[in-house]
């Protein structure tokens, strides 16, 4: 569910319900996993009962969900929200940020990105821009750069990856393996729907079966082709929106003998 202004707050039934659902979980269901009655359940969905901040807490953690729709949770019940968001560059962000510069310097000679739920790119290490601006302008495209905007655009990457449909579908499907919560959001629908006007995608079929533990993506630029796979790290007990929304994906050559470009 997309996250709402305070101008703009849906009702706490429909949000309980719309997560309920979500995660296929009757009220019986809910109520056996949270120790809170039925019958409160189902009065606080209809309305007729004001839930605790203590109450919010409980079934949002058994419905896992992300911190950013929990502000929406804690609005639509009259409370101020209680997760804040950072800036990357915050004093709060500065553990996690420490940690993840460590990793991107760490990683190289190979590329390393720093992602936002959305895909935009908010960081990389050094070899992530050198590696794939030897294909691109990266330049000529506007920040945030969007990743898999730079995958799917005929314009961009797209002509350099071997095997592109497969590449392309095996992204698609990551979109909502790797969502925050495995909730496709507003923008992150838009995004898809992005994805989908460029040609060839909205006919494009599920990948083959799998002959390998990982799917690979090859680039090929002349005669040289660079192939490799992903790993990617999230924060185990991320207390902000920021640090729970972040994802770094670490790149690594899928054949032992490679070097980056």
């Amino acid at each position: 569910m997309a996250t709402q202004s305070a101008s703009a707050v849906p009702q706490l039934g429909d949000l309980l319900r719309y997560w309920r659902h979500e995660r296929g979980k009757s009220q019986l269901e809910l109520s056996l996993d949270t120790g809170i009655s039925q019958r409160h359940l189902s009065f606080v969905e209809s309305g007729r009962s004001a839930p605790s901040r203590d109450f919010l807490s409980i079934v949002s953690d058994a419905l896992n969900i992300p911190l950013r729709e929990r502000n929406v949770l804690l609005l639509a019940s009259g409370y101020a929200p209680l997760y804040s968001e950072q800036s990357m560059d915050a004093e709060q962000m500065a553990i996690v940020t420490r940690a993840i510069d460590r990793m991107l310097q760490q990683h190289e000679p190979h590329p390393a990105l720093v992602l936002d739920r959305h895909w935009n790119v908010i960081r990389t290490n050094e070899a992530a821009p050198r590696f794939l601006g030897s294909f691109v302008d990266l330049e000529a495209r506007p920040k945030p750069r969007n990743l898999l905007d730079l995958m799917f655009d005929p314009a961009g990457m797209r002509p350099f990856v071997e095997e592109w449909e497969n590449v392309a579908s095996g992204l698609l499907q990551r979109v909502r393996r790797e969502a925050v919560g495995q909730v496709v959001d507003t923008r992150l629908a838009e995004l898809l729907q992005r994805l989908r006007r460029y040609p060839g995608v909205a006919g494009m079929k599920p990948p083959p079966a799998p002959q390998s533990p990982v799917l690979s993506i090859t680039f090929r630029r002349g005669d040289e082709r660079f192939s490799y796979f992903s790993l990617i790290t999230t924060v185990g007990t991320p207390q902000c929106i920021t640090a729970q929304e972040l994802r770094v994906e670490c790149m690594f050559p899928a054949h032992a003998d490679r070097s980056v470009a």
